[in-house]
C-alpha cells in the first residue's frame, strides 16, 4: 500500500485540485504466503487482478514494484513511467549477527528468491538456506522468533516502511547482484490511455529508466522469470550505463556472469548483448537445466 499511496501523494502534488484515490486490492501473490513464487505461478501473480481492474475501467492506473512486474509485458498495457529509484540493493537482516561473514557455519538463513538462494549458496556453501515467504511484518516476526539466524531483504522495502534500522548490513553488489527492477516503482497504463499516460510521464526518472530498461531487456532476453536465478543490476557512471548480470542454478555450483558498458540511450541493446554475451559463455546449459527441472 506504501507504494500507491506514494504515487496517490505526487500526483495530488502535480496536478492542484485533482482527485486521486486508491483502490484497495489483495493479489493472488499477497494471498499465497507459504510457498515460494517459483511453485506458484511467479511474478504475474501480483499484477494479474490489477490489470483485470484497469479493463474494467474501476482503475486508470496501477503501481507496481519493478522486481515483481514480468519481463514481457501483457499486450494492451504499458510500463509508462519509471520513478526515481530507492537503494536498489539486497540487506542483512538479523538480531545476532553483523553480515553474512560473521555468520557461523550452520546458521539458517531466509530467503524468498531464487536468486539470492544461489547466490548464497554459491558463496557460502557452509550457511543453511531455507524459504522464507511472507509480507514484511510476517518475515521479521519469523527472524525475531528465532526460526531463522539472519534473513536477506530488499533495502528499499525497509526504508520505505520506516525500518532502516532493523538493517545490519547492506550487501555490495558483489556480495549478492540485485534483481532486474530492484528498488523502483513502475506505473502501468493500458496503452489506449493517452490522457492517463500525461498524468504519470512527470513522474519518470530517465536515469532509473534507463538502469532498469538494460536489466529487464538482459533478464528478458534469457527468460527472467522467478524459476530463473538471475541477477541484473545497472547504474550510469561517467555518463556511461555499466550493467552486470549473472544466471546459475539454484544450487549456486554453476553460474555464468559478465558485464557491459555503453551509452545509456542504448539501454535496450546493452541489455541484449549481455544476455547473448553470456548464451556465448554457457548460461545456455544452465537454462536448459531449469527448463527441464520445471
Amino acid at each position: 500500500m506504501w507504494q500507491a499511496e506514494h504515487i496517490r501523494d505526487r500526483l495530488s502534488g502535480l496536478w492542484a485540485g485533482a482527485e486521486v484515490s486508491i483502490l484497495g486490492m489483495t493479489t493472488k501473490g499477497d494471498q499465497i504466503l507459504d510457498r515460494p513464487l517459483s511453485q506458484i505461478g511467479g511474478k504475474g501473480l501480483f499484477i494479474k487482478e490489477l490489470e483485470v481492474a484497469m479493463q474494467e475501467g474501476r482503475a486508470d492506473l496501477a503501481v507496481h514494484s519493478l522486481k515483481d512486474v514480468p519481463m514481457e509485458m501483457p499486450e494492451g498495457f504499458s510500463l509508462t513511467a519509471i520513478t526515481a529509484r530507492e537503494n536498489p540493493r539486497d540487506a542483512f537482516v538479523s538480531n545476532k549477527y553483523a553480515g553474512l561473514d560473521a555468520l557461523p557455519a550452520g546458521a539458517v538463513v531466509g530467503t524468498s528468491s531464487l536468486r539470492r538462494e544461489a547466490i548464497l549458496r554459491a558463496k557460502y556453501p557452509q550457511l543453511k538456506i531455507e524459504p522464507l515467504r511472507g509480507n514484511l511484518d510476517t518475515r521479521l516476526r519469523k527472524l525475531d522468533e528465532g526460526q531463522y539466524d539472519a534473513i536477506i531483504l530488499a533495502a528499499a522495502g525497509l526504508i520505505r516502511l520506516g525500518l532502516k534500522d532493523r538493517i545490519k548490513a547492506v550487501l555490495t553488489p558483489e556480495q549478492s547482484l540485485p534483481a532486474p527492477g530492484q528498488g523502483a516503482l513502475g506505473i502501468e497504463v493500458p496503452a489506449d490511455r493517452a490522457d492517463a499516460a500525461a498524468w504519470v510521464a512527470p513522474l519518470n526518472d530517465p536515469d532509473t529508466a534507463y538502469c532498469v530498461t538494460a536489466e529487464r531487456a538482459f533478464s528478458r532476453a534469457l527468460g527472467g522469470s522467478c524459476q530463473v536465478p538471475l541477477g541484473g543490476y545497472a547504474v550510469i557512471e561517467d555518463g556511461q550505463l555499466w550493467l552486470r548480470g549473472f544466471v546459475a542454478t539454484p544450487d549456486g555450483k554453476e553460474m555464468v556472469a559478465d558485464e557491459l558498458r555503453g551509452q545509456p540511450e542504448d539501454a535496450d541493446t546493452i541489455g541484449r548483448v549481455l544476455a547473448q554475451r553470456l548464451r556465448d559463455e554457457g548460461a545456455d546449459a544452465i537454462l536448459a537445466k531449469l527448463a527441464a527441472c520445471a
